[in-house]
């Protein structure tokens, strides 16, 4: 599994509440709920990378031409 990046984020009482409900709703921490909100905006608009960058330049992103 890879490893997440951690970081600080202000947010608007009000914001944050709402999250709150809203992860309560879906079963879902409130770091679990901005995960997915901004996982499906990033795929709506585009921008979501399709696979995982190759790190590793020894190692060919396609192992059978």
């Amino acid at each position: 599994m890879a490893e997440k990046k951690k970081f600080l984020l202000r947010i608007d009482e009000k914001v944050y509440a709402a999250l709150e409900k809203w992860a309560a709703d879906e079963l879902r921490s409130i770091n679990a709920q901005i995960e997915f909100l901004l996982t499906e905006a990033l795929k709506k608009s585009g921008r979501f990378p399709q696979k995982p960058e190759n790190n590793n330049p020894a190692e060919p992103d396609n192992p059978n031409p």
